[in-house]
């Protein structure tokens, strides 16, 4: 039976690299995200491969979450696999400086988000005894990094709560996943830089992890067979040691 996948953050980087990678194996896709011209395009690509659904809205607003999640057409409703992978970081700024809007923005994204979604879909899966929840993390859920400061707690509060779901949701069979990724060659430093000179630079000098890199393993811990549940992954691109130590040649 084909199963059917919800990712949010789908129109670009992580997300939209596991939607292709998850097409080009017949899974079905509901694709989210606020830029609705990217999903219709990623929807137009996809088409030929798989059945696919797409939701324009944003994770930080719970009424609109719930809303979309709860009206979803008959043939997409059941969730077989979720992937919360919509996240942002913003700005890169020691504590005392920090701006309150991308505080704000980092956390009501990738937790409340992340919650908001989840509490939409969980019950499905809570009431059939099957599903794979995939929370995609970061290496800075794991290790703090100078001036990382609340992107850095929005991530630990991701890995805390992928643990916490992996318990709470043990009696009914349902695997839980964290994929923490190091340095991924997305829009994510323009985001967090605003556009900045210093998103020119940030993967300059050696070869960053790319999204389909991290797309693959999604796949290979989705089709892990029923009693293996890969609980935990932290992937790095060769020339990252941790957060801090890049190898990087000129």
């Amino acid at each position: 039976m084909k199963k059917t996948a919800f990712i949010t953050g789908a129109t670009s980087g992580i997300g939209e690299a596991t939607a292709y990678e998850f097409a080009k194996h017949g899974i079905r896709l509901v694709l989210c995200g606020r830029r609705l011209n990217r999903l219709k395009t990623i929807k137009d690509a996809l088409k030929r491969l798989t059945d696919v659904h797409i939701l324009n809205f944003d994770v930080r607003d719970k009424d609109a979450t719930l809303h979309a999640i709860n009206n979803l057409p008959e043939a997409f409703k059941q969730i077989d696999i979720l992937i919360n992978n919509a996240g942002n970081a913003h700005g890169l700024d020691p504590i005392q400086t920090g701006d309150l809007e991308d505080w704000d923005a980092m956390m009501d994204i990738n937790v409340k988000g992340l919650l908001y979604v989840s509490k939409a879909i969980i019950p499905q899966m809570t009431a059939r005894k099957s599903g794979h929840i995939i929370n995609i993390g970061s290496s800075a859920g794991k290790e703090v990094y100078p001036k990382g400061n609340v992107y850095c707690g929005s991530k630990h509060a991701v890995l805390a709560i992928t643990e916490g779901m992996r318990i709470d949701l043990n009696p009914f069979g349902i695997k839980v996943s964290a994929i923490n990724p190091g340095l991924v060659e997305t829009e994510f430093s323009k985001v967090r830089f605003k556009g900045g000179k210093e998103a020119d630079s940030v993967y300059k000098g050696f070869k960053a992890l790319q999204a389909k890199d991290v797309a693959e393993v999604i796949y290979f811990a989705v089709t892990r067979p029923p009693h293996v549940n890969i609980a935990d992954v932290l992937m790095f691109c060769t020339a990252q040691a941790n957060s801090t130590i890049v190898k990087k040649e000129f």
